[in-house]
């Protein structure tokens, strides 16, 4: 068994939402879940087969997202595991409706963060164990910062 940290490739102005799912229908149904979450959005979507032809299924509406989204999905090399790439609207847009498709197990980020996926790799394939999602906290936010904190939400349409 061998353990690897595989860096995805986040555009700049892009999210990222990685997942586990369990079905070759999957690319078509994230397809139809994120066209319909946001008008207007831009993706791409990777999703890596785990038997017969153990292809990586792209779909989406960008090409460069596409392109991106499979080079990350193909990089993890991990079956049934999924990644999309988002431009246009943020994870907090469609991550519940990611998360109801029928074939998602499991989500293991969804951010605009630097990401590495730790992956194991053993004779059957590869696996995710999970991922570093950004950096390590340097502290703990005090009075300021927590007021600058509810003020950024409210000025952004998040909190009232």
């Amino acid at each position: 068994m061998e353990l690897k940290s595989v860096k995805m490739n986040i555009p700049e102005g892009t999210n990222i939402i990685i997942g586990q799912t369990h079905f070759i229908k999957t690319v078509e149904d994230l397809y139809e879940v994120l066209i319909g979450s946001v008008p207007g959005i831009k993706f791409g979507l990777a999703f890596n087969e785990a038997s017969q032809e153990r292809l990586v299924r792209v779909e989406g509406n960008d090409e460069e997202l596409k392109k991106v989204a499979s080079e990350n999905a193909l990089a993890i090399g991990a079956g049934h595991t999924f990644v999309i790439l988002l431009k246009e609207a943020f994870p907090l847009n469609v991550l519940n409706a990611v998360k109801n498709c029928p074939e998602v197990c499991s989500i293991f980020c969804a951010t605009a963060n630097p990401v590495e996926v730790i992956v194991v790799e053993t004779e059957l394939g590869r696996g995710i164990l999970g991922v570093v999602d950004g950096e390590t906290p340097v502290g703990v936010e005090k009075d300021e910062n927590v007021r600058v904190r509810k003020e950024f939400l409210r000025k952004i349409g998040y909190k009232r």
